[in-house]
């Protein structure tokens, strides 16, 4: 505030026109300006902006003010105000510009090379839902594999039986069947071996590293490790066929393309299955022909079958909740609505209803 008269201020005792002011009004702007300059003088008008000063802060900080500031935020209004800048042009090119300045990539850069990123990343890593997520994917693959490869060996048992029918003027199946072919389970019974195979070799190199370094002798077999070798190839295939068919009535082959015993509860009892592995060295011995049941009788059983008085089936791929899924494998899967269609000759409408249901 300047003390002094301005150039351009109106004198004292005149009007806004330069007429003279009447004489109340001139004394009483001779008060004000009497007043103002004692106040000056006096430090008043100091202490009136000191308290006028600590009056606004104490309203600021007050709770009603707190309590007013709290229905403002909360309301509307600011809502409002937050879409309507969100949708402007000037904002979002503000945003654009500022995602494509320097300093974002440098401030991204310091954060992936932070220590408490790299923290981050493997946290993440060892959680058990990724994992779980990586395992089933990588087993869901490998099933994917088999069920299509099972598909196409259901299509070959068919055809092959066909054919063998048809050569034998056999009569021909006339409804289908859940038993698995003489290809699947050729199949299935090929991988086992390689299965077998492998974890032969695996543990014959372990005993010839050994018998090699107690020994050291590096020469070729002798008659008597030949033997020894293969009682132990074919005790090691005797026990994984064994094994698997009283623990989970199927090997790991049949699992591959989707075939299983048809036994009771989880697995062939250990009496049966040992059976069952005597009628497939029976049915071998006369040239295979113990397996030609597969192909020409209903339920499609051969020597080892009847025996062990189980069926070779195929097994069902319903789709499977995953580990970390919420869902309860136990519920029902939602059935479709029946559909209603016109019956052949008639006005009315029919209810198709499912396989096994009763009309309502």
């Amino acid at each position: 505030m300047v003390d002094g008269p301005e150039s351009d201020a109106v004198p004292p005792g005149e009007g806004p026109s330069g007429k003279p002011l009447p004489l109340s009004l001139r004394l009483l702007g001779a008060g004000v300006r009497s007043a103002r300059s004692v106040s000056k003088a006096a430090g008043i008008d100091k202490a009136v902006e000191s308290a006028a000063e600590e009056a606004m802060v104490a309203a600021v900080e007050s709770e009603a003010v707190e309590r007013a500031l709290e229905r403002v935020l909360k309301g509307p209004v600011v809502e409002e105000a937050m879409n309507s800048a969100l949708e402007s042009d000037a904002v979002k090119r503000a945003l654009i510009e500022a995602l494509d300045s320097e300093l974002v990539d440098e401030v991204w850069q310091r954060l992936l090379a932070s220590d408490e990123a790299q923290r981050l990343v493997e946290r993440i890593a060892e959680a058990p839902e990724i994992r779980a997520a990586i395992s089933a994917q990588s087993v869901g693959m490998i099933e994917d594999v088999g069920h299509t490869i099972g598909r196409g060996t259901r299509r070959a048992d068919n055809v092959l039986e066909r054919v063998a029918r048809g050569i034998l003027f056999r009569r021909r199946r006339t409804e289908p069947t859940d038993r698995a072919g003489l290809v699947s389970r050729a199949a299935a019974f090929g991988i086992d071996l390689l299965i077998v195979n492998l974890a032969f070799s695996g543990l014959a190199a372990v005993a010839a590293l050994v018998a090699s370094a107690i020994a050291g002798n590096s020469e070729g077999l002798s008659g008597l490790a030949l033997a020894l070798g293969t009682v132990a190839w074919f005790t090691l295939g005797a026990v994984y066929l064994v094994g698997f068919w009283s623990l989970a009535a199927q090997t790991l082959g049949m699992r591959f393309l989707g075939i299983r015993l048809d036994a009771e509860g989880r697995g062939l009892p250990l009496g049966r299955a040992v059976k069952r592995l005597a009628g497939m060295v029976l049915a071998a011995i006369p040239f295979g022909l113990g397996f030609l049941g597969i192909l020409f009788d209903e339920r499609r059983r051969a020597w080892d079958d009847r025996l062990s008085r189980v069926d070779v089936v195929f097994e069902g791929h319903e789709r499977r909740p995953a580990p970390w899924s919420r869902l309860d494998a136990s519920e029902p899967a939602a059935q479709p609505a029946p559909a209603t269609t016109k019956a052949p000759g008639s006005r009315g409408l029919r209810t198709q209803h499912a396989a096994g249901s009763s009309p309502s």
